[in-house]
């Protein structure tokens, strides 16, 4: 566990892409500390390698280079079993599709993580009926994703992502299918949540409003960081 009250640490983390030749240097030296309970917005042209590093913050990507640390544990010093396991109990994933599985009801889509985790999943059924009603979907537990509208697959997408109460919560243009009432009310919930949980939220996003609302912002540029803002303390 850190200690020091630091959920994400990177320390120079580079990406790099082979392209015959030519090396495309995506993220170069990102130096990156997340408190605990921090919502943290990324912003920045399309491009900038905002996607990319959170894909290695997430664990989905490995740096070229450099060194990420999550709750005290570095990452890079884990065999690939136990970084799916690692990631499985500490992250949650929002994305902008909501990859929901179209044969699986709403309760069955949150409760996926603990069945990839948990021999005893079905103990947690209770847990993901509480969650569906903290993101206002009670009344639809037994509808499939074809049953639901595109902000109610996004709410069911962030109720998975608590399913396993992971610290860290990372979402890539969440609202970015979603039309401005629905991308209002999902930003809404993601502040209820993460003030009532204390969970982090790292959220990728060209939404000004998230922006506003988040407790820090940093601007990605041609792959570092180009400036960062405190919007309020936590």
């Amino acid at each position: 566990m850190s200690i020091n009250n630091y959920i994400v640490e990177t320390f120079k983390i580079e990406k790099h892409y082979q392209s015959g030749p030519e090396t495309l240097r995506v993220l170069k030296g990102i130096d990156l500390k997340i408190r605990e309970g921090e919502i943290l917005v990324i912003m920045g042209p399309s491009g900038v390698g905002k996607s990319t590093l959170l894909h290695i913050l997430g664990t989905l990507d490995k740096p070229t280079s450099g060194k990420l640390l999550i709750d005290g544990q570095e990452t890079s010093i884990l065999k690939e079993m136990e970084i799916s396991q690692f990631r499985n109990k500490n992250i949650g994933f929002v994305f902008q599709f909501h990859y929901l599985l179209p044969e699986f009801n709403a309760l069955e889509n949150i409760l996926i993580p603990c069945m990839i985790s948990d021999k005893n999943w079905k103990d947690k059924i209770g847990r993901a009926e509480k969650l569906l009603g903290e993101v206002g979907l009670s009344q639809r537990i037994h509808h499939r994703p074809s049953q639901l509208s595109g902000g109610e697959l996004q709410r069911t997408a962030v109720a998975r992502a608590l399913m396993n109460g992971p610290k860290l919560i990372l979402a890539d243009e969440p609202t970015g299918n979603l039309d401005s009432q629905n991308s209002h009310a999902l930003f809404d919930l993601i502040l209820n949540l993460n003030e009532k949980y204390k969970q982090t939220f790292v959220i990728v996003t060209h939404n000004e409003m998230f922006a506003s609302q988040s407790h820090r912002v940093i601007h990605l540029l041609d792959g570092k960081i180009e400036s960062e803002k405190q919007i309020r303390s936590q």
